[in-house]
């Protein structure tokens, strides 16, 4: 899953957010393939290229419930003057078409995905046709015996039909030796059912990363509780775990954990078992009660090498205390994020999703990035030194701010759909300037 992560000397040494990625993405690794069945493969990455066994269609079929006639039969056709042809048959979707012949001054009644009968060139829609009732044109097919040997009748078709009208040609959608998905590909419902159409009942893929999310801190309520004096609800974890999910992974979120170090270290053990990624939210920076560093910085094992979290101050904001590393036997990576929200999810944008692309196997793991003119009322400032993030909402070339930098501010949060990055030697951004935006919806 992951190998060891590079330590660096310096506790107060200052990582750029390159930096911090760089190792990340350098440490962990996809996650190896399995065999699964369609239902269980959505969401999953396809590791093999997919070649299609059989053409799509399989046959000629028709895409009308009508008739199929030779072309000559009905040239010239018209209301006044039309195409009087012999029913020889009914043929269904599913039936085979060997059991009958078209021939000259015949027409068999073919319904939509039929196989085309030998001898017919095209299909005529019912509506052209008085549906062999003999009173003018009709608006369906009727109900009629689908054995060829109980067909019968007679059928006057008022317009005439063109060479491979209304038939769907053998492999006009994909042919036998085609590429139908590449490697790489997450399977969506449209490749499963491309998958399903070309006869493939299991694939090998990149399962989805099982990932577990859970806050910190002793001041934390679950939502629908009622609130004590100085406590707040949790929202981090929720937030977490549905971008997660946003992600590709399969989510686990755990209650808040109060600040105990080791509570949370036994907490973070016991999840262990379902974790191909553990993000943790809180207890990261220089505080009394920061169990997270407490409870992890020196959690690595001298016999497994490569194991333990280190704690780092990025030039960034919001979202300057970082912790990364590996926990357990199996180096589960472990990714632990600033309690407050706002930190919280720009981190996980910037951070934990790429990890979770790249446990998929994906190539490219980053959120699209674009470049938009500022819209704002007075110039944006930002810290020297730091690359700022700033939630904003996008549209048709122009990015706007949305709330303050606060890193508390989740009500703004959650009417952004885009980040403004300020580089770190940028102080001034002014109105109508060229500026990066980070694209998250």
């Amino acid at each position: 899953m992951s190998t060891a992560a590079p330590r660096r000397t310096g506790q107060d040494q200052l990582w750029s957010v390159d930096e911090h990625l760089e190792d990340i993405l350098a440490t962990v690794r996809p996650l190896e393939p399995i065999e699964l069945q369609l239902p269980d493969a959505q969401g999953c990455v396809l590791v093999d290229d997919v070649t299609v066994p059989v053409s799509l269609p399989p046959f000629d079929n028709s895409s009308m419930d009508g008739y199929a006639v030779r072309v000559a039969d009905v040239a010239g056709a018209s209301e006044e003057f039309p195409a009087a042809l012999d029913v020889v048959g009914d043929i269904a979707a599913g039936q085979p078409a060997d059991l009958l012949y078209v021939g000259p001054g015949q027409a068999a009644r073919i319904m939509t995905g039929a196989p085309l009968p030998a001898g017919a060139e095209a299909v005529v829609p019912v509506e052209w046709t008085d549906g062999g009732l003999g009173e003018g044109p009709v608006s369906g097919m009727r109900a009629r015996s689908l054995a060829p040997e109980q067909a019968s009748g007679h059928v006057r078709v008022y317009r005439p039909a063109e060479a491979r009208a209304h038939v769907r040609a053998k492999g006009s959608d994909v042919k036998a030796g085609d590429r139908a998905l590449d490697a790489g590909t997450v399977l969506g419902p449209p490749q499963i059912a491309l998958l399903a159409a070309i006869g493939r009942g299991a694939v090998r893929v990149r399962p989805r990363p099982r990932v577990v999310v859970m806050s910190t801190g002793s001041e934390l309520v679950q939502p629908g509780e009622e609130l004590g004096s100085g406590q707040i609800y949790d929202s981090n974890s929720f937030a977490l775990t549905a971008a997660a999910r946003d992600a590709g992974a399969i989510a686990y979120r755990v209650g808040a954990v109060a600040d105990d170090a080791d509570t949370l270290r036994s907490t973070i053990e016991d999840q262990l078992v379902r974790a191909d990624l553990v993000v943790t939210t809180g207890g990261v920076s220089v505080g009394a009660y920061d169990v997270v560093k407490e409870a992890l910085e020196h959690v690595g094992d001298e016999d497994e090498a490569g194991s333990g979290v280190e704690f780092r101050k990025l030039a960034m904001q919001p979202g300057k205390p970082q912790g990364f590393g590996s926990i357990g036997p199996d180096h589960i990576p472990l990714l632990a994020l600033p309690g407050n929200p706002v930190s919280s999810y720009v981190s996980f944008e910037l951070f934990v999703r790429p990890a979770i692309r790249a446990l998929m196997g994906l190539e490219d793991v980053h959120r699209p990035t674009t470049r938009a003119k500022l819209v704002a009322d007075k110039a944006l400032t930002s810290p020297k030194g730091r690359r700022q993030f700033l939630r904003a909402t996008y549209a048709d070339g122009t990015v706007r701010p949305v709330g303050g930098a606060g890193s508390h501010l989740v009500a703004a949060l959650a009417h952004a759909d885009s980040l403004i990055v300020v580089p770190e030697d940028v102080e001034s951004v002014e109105p109508g300037a060229d500026v990066e935006v980070v694209l998250l919806g």
